[in-house]
């Protein structure tokens, strides 16, 4: 069975219980098989990119196959919300929904889309139709609006991210799509083997000793990084790792570097 998210956001955790870790987020239309029925709760796995954990069954609704037919379709030629945080409103009952970065809008037109029928409107100023060129100064222009976005274990939205969950959305403006986590990203694109041959958007790793992928940012040149450790930010990036102004001290071990 095929559900979609009709939330701005709904929280994706480790076990059936509120109290669990939440390991990712659903953002608003997109779509999940269901894997396991308990009461109240299902565990599912996200279409768009394998995630799999519990979910409320009351914050996701099951589609029809004629719908789940439709909404498939109509997804491929998607615009998506491109600022961290927008507002659509609903043409049946006239509410507000929030919308965060990296929500697809099917059926769009002139600040108008559609999801199972039901019209919204939105800012036509808040949506990309086309997936922005990869760049240094689109990409500038792009994460300025998400500094100081506060970090959060498991979150992909403006009120919270964490260091996967940035480059999987900000990736997602420029028609890049990536796995969840940073152990996962590490293995998609092409390798740059030297800091010096970096470009702007390639996604820069970092380890622990043990050599186990922990963290993740973009790239915007060959001696800055901007990802989300503490909250969103711009720090110094060289063949160590990121240099924090703030501590005086390095943070981040550098680990590999990928071209999408």
């Amino acid at each position: 069975m095929v559900s979609i998210a009709l939330h701005s956001v709904v929280p994706v955790r480790a076990e059936a219980r509120e109290s669990a870790e939440q390991s990712t987020q659903m953002l608003f239309g997109e779509l999940c098989t269901i894997l396991e029925q308990i009461p109240r709760w299902n565990r599912i796995k996200l279409l768009s990119d394998g995630q799999e954990g519990w979910v409320d069954a009351k914050m996701i609704a099951p589609m029809n196959t004629e719908e789940e037919k439709g909404y498939r379709a109509a997804l491929k030629d998607a615009a998506m919300v491109a600022m961290p945080m927008a507002y659509a409103v609903s043409e049946n009952n006239g509410q507000t929904i929030p919308l965060t970065a990296g929500t697809r809008l099917t059926n769009y037109k002139d600040g108008r889309f559609e999801v199972l029928g039901v019209g919204f409107r939105i800012d036509p100023s808040m949506v990309l139709t086309t997936p922005h060129e990869l760049n240094q100064g689109n990409l500038l222009q792009t994460v300025r609006f998400f500094i100081n976005i506060p970090y959060l274990w498991g979150g992909k939205n403006a009120l919270g991210m964490d260091c996967s969950g940035f480059t999987q959305v900000v990736m997602s403006l420029f028609g890049k799509s990536i796995l969840r986590n940073a152990g996962e990203q590490v293995r998609q694109g092409l390798e740059v083997k030297k800091l010096k041959d970096v470009q702007a958007g390639d996604l820069v790793f970092f380890d622990h000793e043990d050599g186990k992928i922990s963290h993740v940012g973009i790239a915007i040149d060959d001696n800055r990084v901007i990802h989300c450790s503490g909250r969103v930010k711009v720090e110094k990036l060289d063949e160590t790792g990121i240099f924090s102004a703030e501590q005086g001290a390095y943070t981040h071990h550098l680990a590999a570097i990928r071209r999408l």
